[in-house]
Order: structure tokens, then C-alpha cells, then sequence
């Protein structure tokens, strides 16, 4: 493979030299408790720095308490409290070489959703999409509060031992808002350079303070609608912020910048020829860039920079894997947005196990575990290749004698039925990682393993998975999305969710609406429709659904299907209201309950071997308990053994 150089050439801003062109754009640890950075909280940013970043940007960083949340998981630059932690942040980036940078940001008119104690305020009476009521118009003397406020906090980022500071004017807060026609209403707000006073305005007071900080800021493009801007709008914005030491463009607002596995490529390349055009400053690019190729193809059309968050979450030695050329070694961030979004506790990952909260060495996760540790040194059955059994089987290869056993042709489980379905092609690079890395396994496909063949195996991890129950009369979404001749052109497809509004049915919509289907129906059982999928795979979904031929029936549960003639006849009632309807239909897929195997006579029949039951066939959940549990599995074996420490990359 042919490394770029220009990725690994060093890169001068401002006063800094950084030491590639790749970047760990804004996100957060979650380590933060009343707005402080806690203990552990560098561990994760000393990790992030280690992995060959050439700069580390902190983000989640507001700069008043009104800005924050009820919840306090949000570091707050303005208390002198909270230095401490700052501390800590900055000198664990730059002890592995990376350029430490504090993103700043006010939320102004959005609240994110989560309660906060204050009100929330804006530069205009002009209510967010996102929110039930308007913010607090801004007068002359709060606005001066808020630039003493950016002043104070880029002050202790400086102190902290920060080397820059980014002033976040992206996703449609609040410097963005004053930005924006759409959101600045003000009377100095008639042109580009009304609105752009802030930023000056900000910048002037924050060198007069630091003269020693570099100061960058973060744009966006989409969502002009509201408080973004188009690229004509963001082109003719540039030229007039000469005076930051770097520009980082991004895209999206609030529920958009967090683009998830159907955005494919990154959304800002084919803009990028004009951004370059528009500033001679360093220009830093982001949001879903996840390959080699795009990086290149950016660094070719003129970015100086380009940043990832979540693949530097998924694995955050992804640097110095591009920079070495060991792409087929990156972890893949698959885009699912299920873990890292949540910050239930922290910040997680679904892929990667090795993340975990303060204090842990992997992801919490307990499989269930039946019989003694071998005396000896342990050849290994690991039974079921889905997500579970590759990631045992990828962590104990390096060290022991592993079989993977799988009774289909092809690995992946449950996953390899989610990457058929549109726009989830995220799980494909999972399983390509994981069929890259199993050099030294044996793979036994296409073979249903019993436990008459796994007497010669002192430890057996049990990975089979679960299966989809069938409704007589219809099909599964497992068999819906394998097999392709479910669904033909023209059916007219009913659509049964199980309740819970995740993806399997909605990927059964996705798919009954590529084949050509002329009309879906879905029933919802409850009163929300995708309930269970991020807030922003919602906003991409209802997007990619508006204009088709597809309705959602909420508060809707089956009472009967019936045949009659060449027609399928669904009765169905409302859970509300009891009212009773008929329609009809070519075809009923249903979003049937997951069972678990039976995994008994593992337990039963292999006394002499200890088995360990993974994954969905404890309990049919979610992929991050899966790969967590896989990891848990093979970290018990390799503890048994002695032998070296379960490998992390």
C-alpha cells in the first residue's frame, strides 16, 4: 500500500507545528460530574492523543453555567472548580505529543434536549424547530456577559495548559445563531458583516486576554432553513474570518451533524474546491470520514486537516494505523450512533469493548460461566460466528489454539442480516474487520457444531445466538432482509413492529421500498414510531422515507391474518380506542421475538471442559453486548491460562 505523505507531513498553525494532518475533532469523555472533569476523564483523552492524533480537540467544553445541563456532565470552562480537571485533560494530550485544544461554546436557543436549570436565550425571538417555546431574547449587556464569559473560560483553557482554543459557530448554536439570517433578526444583522461582528468581536477579547492561545473556529453548512447556512452562504462568510489561526467546517445542526451509517460518504467533499477557494487560513474537515480514500481525496482538494470523533471512539490507534498503512487493523466506527451518543453512563462505543467507565478494564458485561479454569494450556471451541464468537475468537487468537465453529456459510449472525438491509452498510465493515484479523483461527462454516465434537476442547465459549420467532402465515424481518425474493415489485407489504420502534422492522420498510414495493404499512404497537433508534438516525430516516408510498399505523396490534384468494387479509385493532380495521395485502412480515438457543447441552454434556455462554444466547440484546461479552469471555480465558494480556487493538 502506498502511503499518502501528504498525510504524514507536518502541519504549521498559528504557532504550533502539529505532527500529521489528522485530527480528533470536538467530543467528550462524559467523565464530567458538576461540570468538572473527574478522575479518569484524561485517561480516555491520553488514549485518544497516544493513538498518533496530530490535535486533540476537547469538546462538550460550555462557557457559563446556563448553558449546561441539570445533569452536570457537561465541563464547564468558567469555574474556577472545574481547572483541576482542565489540567489533567491538557497535559494528558500533549505527554503523547498531540496538540491539547479546548472547543468553547455557548447553546444559546438549544437545549439539547436535556433539562436545564436556567432559560435558555438567543439573539432574536425566533424559536428553535427543536424546541416547545422561545428563547430569551439577548440585550446589549448579556451579550457582553457572554463575551466575558468566552474570555474568562479561554482564559483557563490557557491556564489549564490548553495551546488553542476553538470557539464552536457550528450545529446552530449560538454564535451560529448570530451567524445566521435565519436566527439574527438584530438590527446590526442586515449583512454578512453584522453578523459576523461576534466572532471579531470574541476574537479581539480573547487575544487581548491570551495572547498565547491559537484560536480557531468551527462552522457548518446545511440547515440554512434555520441557523445554518448553504455553502454560498458559509463561502462568503470565510474571507471575512482572516484572523483565526485555522477554520474547522463541519455540516448539519442539531439532530443532522451526527450523520449515521446511510451517509456513506463524507457530505463536505464535493463543497470542499469552494471552501479551499474562499480562505488562505488552514482548513480543518469533517464528519464521516471513516476511509483512507476520503481522507486522501479531501487532503487532495485542499484541506489542510481532517478530523474524525467516533473512529477515533471506535479505535482511537486509527492514526497511527492509517499512518503505518495498516488500514485492514482500524477498528471500523460502524456509524450506529447507539453508544457513543447516550453518555449512559459515559462515553461508549458498541465495537469497542476496551472503552469502559473509569476504573474498568473493558466494558462491563458478565457471561454466564459453567465449570472449572483447565489445568493446562487451553485449546479453545468457540461455537457461533456472529458478533460475539468473532470478537472472543479475534482477541484469542494472537495466544491460543482457537476453532471457531459456524453452522452457516458465512459469518456475521445477526449482524449479516443487518448490513443486507439499505443504508446499514456500518455492520459490513465490522464483519470485513473481523474476517481480516482471524489469522491463526480455524473456521469451521457451514457446520452446526454439537457437543460430541468438542471433547478435545478444554474451554468452550457458546456464541449461538438467538433466532426470530415466526407468525404462522408470515414472514420474519431475519428472512425478509436475507432473502430477496421475500418482497417482489408491486406487493403492496404489511409491516408488523414488535413495539419496541428499532430496526429490524424499519429496515423491512427500507427494503420492501427499494425492491419496488407500491405500498408499505407498518403497525406500531405502541405510540411512537422508531422509538428505539437514535435521535438522529430518526431525522435521516423520516427524510429518506417523505415522498414514498409508506404510512405508520401507532397504537395498532394484529387480531388475525387470513388468506383469502390471492390476498392476505390483516385485521387489526387499536390499542386506544378497541375500533377494529381490515386491510389487505400481498405479504405480512413480522418483527417476531428473538429467543435465545438452547445452549443446555453444552452445559450438560461437556463436564470436563469449562463453558462460558455468550451474547444473545444468554439474552437476545443489542450488538454492544455481543462484542462486549465476547471480550469478557476471551479475557477469562487468557486470565486461566497466563498467558499474555487479551490483546486491545
Amino acid at each position: 500500500m502506498v502511503i499518502s505523505p501528504h498525510m504524514s507531513s507536518p502541519l504549521r498553525i498559528g504557532s504550533l507545528t502539529l505532527r500529521n494532518r489528522l485530527a480528533a475533532t470536538a467530543h467528550g469523555s462524559g467523565v464530567v460530574s458538576a461540570g468538572a472533569a473527574q478522575p479518569g476523564d484524561d485517561d480516555y483523552w491520553r488514549r485518544c492523543a497516544a493513538g498518533g492524533a496530530a490535535m486533540v480537540i476537547a469538546g462538550g467544553t460550555v462557557v457559563s453555567a446556563d448553558s449546561g445541563n441539570r445533569t452536570g456532565n457537561i465541563t464547564d470552562a468558567s469555574d474556577p472548580a472545574g481547572l483541576p480537571g482542565l489540567r489533567r485533560r491538557a497535559r494528558a494530550i500533549a505527554a503523547e505529543g498531540a496538540v491539547p485544544v479546548c472547543q468553547l461554546v455557548h447553546l444559546g436557543r438549544e437545549t439539547l434536549g436535556a433539562e436545564i436549570w436556567e432559560h435558555p436565550v438567543a439573539p432574536s425571538d425566533i424559536r428553535s424547530p427543536r424546541e416547545p417555546v422561545r428563547a430569551r431574547v439577548l440585550s446589549d449587556a448579556d451579550i457582553e456577559e457572554i463575551v466575558a464569559a468566552f474570555v474568562l473560560s479561554s482564559r483557563h483553557a490557557a491556564d489549564a495548559g490548553f495551546a488553542a482554543v476553538e470557539l464552536h459557530a457550528a450545529h446552530g448554536y449560538l454564535l451560529a445563531q448570530f451567524l445566521s439570517p435565519a436566527s439574527n433578526t438584530r438590527p446590526d444583522a442586515s449583512t454578512v458583516a453584522g453578523r459576523v461582528a461576534i466572532l471579531h468581536r470574541l476574537h479581539a477579547a480573547i487575544t487581548a486576554s491570551c495572547p498565547e492561545l491559537v484560536l480557531g473556529v468551527r462552522l457548518s453548512i446545511d440547515g440554512a432553513e434555520e441557523a445554518g447556512m448553504d455553502t454560498d452562504g458559509l463561502c462568503e462568510l470565510l474571507p471575512l474570518l482572516d484572523m483565526f489561526d485555522y477554520i474547522n467546517v463541519t455540516v448539519g445542526v442539531r439532530t443532522t451533524y451526527v450523520r449515521d451509517m446511510a451517509t456513506a460518504e463524507p457530505p463536505l467533499l464535493p463543497a470542499l474546491p469552494r471552501l479551499r477557494a474562499a480562505t488562505d487560513r488552514p482548513l480543518l474537515v469533517s464528519q464521516a470520514f471513516r476511509t483512507r480514500a476520503d481522507i486522501e481525496a479531501a487532503l487532495a482538494a485542499g484541506a489542510d486537516l481532517v478530523g474524525m470523533a467516533r473512529p477515533f471512539i471506535a479505535d482511537p490507534d486509527i492514526a497511527v494505523k492509517l499512518l503505518r498503512g495498516e488500514d485492514a487493523r482500524i477498528r471500523p466506527c460502524v456509524s450506529c450512533n447507539e453508544d457513543c451518543r447516550s453518555f449512559t453512563p459515559v462515553l461508549l462505543c458498541s465495537v469497542n469493548p476496551v472503552l469502559a467507565p473509569p476504573g474498568r478494564s473493558g466494558r462491563p458485561a458478565r457471561p454466564l460461566l459453567f465449570g472449572a479454569a483447565p489445568d493446562r494450556a487451553a485449546r479453545v471451541a468457540i461455537v457461533g460466528a456472529g458478533p460475539a464468537g468473532l470478537e472472543a475468537a479475534f482477541r484469542l487468537a494472537p495466544t491460543h489454539d482457537v476453532t471457531l465453529f459456524e453452522a452457516n456459510r458465512r459469518i456475521g449472525g445477526q449482524v449479516r442480516t443487518a448490513a443486507q438491509a439499505p443504508n446499514r452498510p456500518g455492520w459490513s465493515a465490522l464483519l470485513r474487520y473481523y474476517q481480516d484479523n482471524l489469522a491463526g483461527v480455524s473456521l469451521e462454516s457451514g457446520y452446526r457444531a454439537r457437543p460430541a465434537d468438542l471433547t478435545d476442547f478444554d474451554e468452550v465459549i457458546v456464541a449461538t445466538g438467538a433466532t426470530e420467532i415466526a407468525t404462522p402465515g408470515t414472514a420474519t424481518t431475519t428472512a425478509a432482509l436475507i432473502d430477496p425474493w421475500q418482497i417482489w415489485p408491486g406487493e403492496r407489504v404489511m409491516v408488523v413492529d414488535d413495539g419496541f420502534g428499532y430496526w429490524p422492522a424499519l429496515s423491512v420498510v427500507e427494503a420492501a421500498l427499494a425492491g419496488g414495493a407500491s405500498q408499505v404499512t407498518v403497525l406500531v404497537p405502541g405510540p411512537a414510531v422508531a422509538a428505539s433508534i437514535p435521535a438522529e438516525s430518526r431525522v435521516q430516516l423520516r427524510k429518506r422515507l417523505a415522498g414514498r408510498p409508506v404510512d405508520f399505523v401507532v397504537e395498532a396490534a394484529v387480531s388475525e391474518v387470513v388468506r383469502e384468494g390471492p390476498e392476505t387479509v390483516v385485521i387489526y385493532r387499536n390499542l386506544l380506542s378497541g375500533r377494529t380495521t381490515r386491510s389487505t395485502c400481498d405479504r405480512v412480515v413480522v418483527a417476531g421475538e428473538r429467543r435465545a438457543s438452547d445452549w443446555r447441552p453444552f452445559q450438560r454434556e461437556l463436564p470436563h471442559a469449562r463453558v462460558q455462554i455468550i451474547g444473545d444466547a444468554v439474552v437476545p440484546r443489542r450488538v454492544s453486548h455481543a462484542v462486549a461479552e465476547g471480550y469478557a469471555a476471551a479475557a477469562a480465558v487468557v486470565g486461566s491460562t497466563g498467558r499474555a494480556p487479551v490483546r486491545t487493538g
